[in-house]
Formats: C-alpha cells, structure tokens, sequence
C-alpha cells in the first residue's frame, strides 16, 4: 500500500527517449507491480500525449482532473472526442491513440497497461502499412 504523495513525481523531459514531456508517478513500481504499469499523468494546459501505438499493450484510462481530446482509433478512421473528469477509455494493441489537454488547469489522468511493454509508443501509421503487408515492426 502506497499514498499518492509517496509516489515520486518524474519529469519525463528529463529522460531520454521518453516522450512525451510531462510529469508522471510511477504507482506500478512504487508498488512493486510487474506484470502491469499504473501510472498518474499531469498535464498542463496545451500538453499531450500524441497518438501512438502499441504492439501488445492493452491501456485503461481514467480522466480524474480536466477535460482532454481524445485522438482514438485505427489510423485513417481515428474519432475526436472530448471527455471530462469521471470518463474511462481503452486503448487496444495496435490501435491509436492520443490525448490533448484542453482544460485551463491541471489535468490528471489514470493510466493501466499490461502487458508492460518498454517501447513509448509506435507510430500506427507504419502499424498499419506493416500487418498490410505482412510485415514485422522491426522490418
């Protein structure tokens, strides 16, 4: 058991190749979790997370503080949606996704992956070309 306070705050601008640049809590290894990441973003106004992809993760957000534009979906049939605090969303391996804050404060959101996965994202426009073609990632 952990409180939220005793979870230090990284600043991702700080890590090489992380993106994106924000501050985040690490929950999953304050905890010791290992077959999963849980994590607590913060967003400033205008800050994102750029639409991305993962080959195997599966992702649960929650939106705690603020209103955020979600980017979701297959790339060329991605949907704008705006949602607020209270609001879960899922993103699925190797579908896109990405999210901007639009509120005019801090913005905290909740973040659940498994399997956990190192790669920060892939871009699902190449995802996409890839499985067309029956090619790897790596390819």
């Amino acid at each position: 058991m952990i409180e939220t306070e005793d979870v230090p705050v990284t600043d991702l601008s700080e890590v090489d190749g992380v993106p994106p640049d924000l501050d985040m809590r690490d929950v999953a290894s304050a905890l010791g979790a290992q077959e999963m990441r849980l994590g607590l973003w913060y967003f400033e106004p205008g800050e994102e997370i750029q639409y991305h992809a993962h080959a195997e993760q599966e992702e649960v957000y929650y939106a705690l503080e603020g209103e955020f534009s979600l980017k979701l979906g297959r790339s060329g049939e991605e949907e704008y949606i705006e949602v607020g605090p209270g609001t879960f969303w899922i993103a699925r391996p190797k579908i896109g996704h990405g999210h901007r804050y639009v509120g005019d404060d801090r913005g905290v959101v909740l973040a659940i992956g498994a399997p956990p996965v190192s790669d920060p994202g892939i871009d699902p426009h190449s995802m996409e070309v890839s499985e067309e073609y029956g090619m790897d990632e790596d390819e």
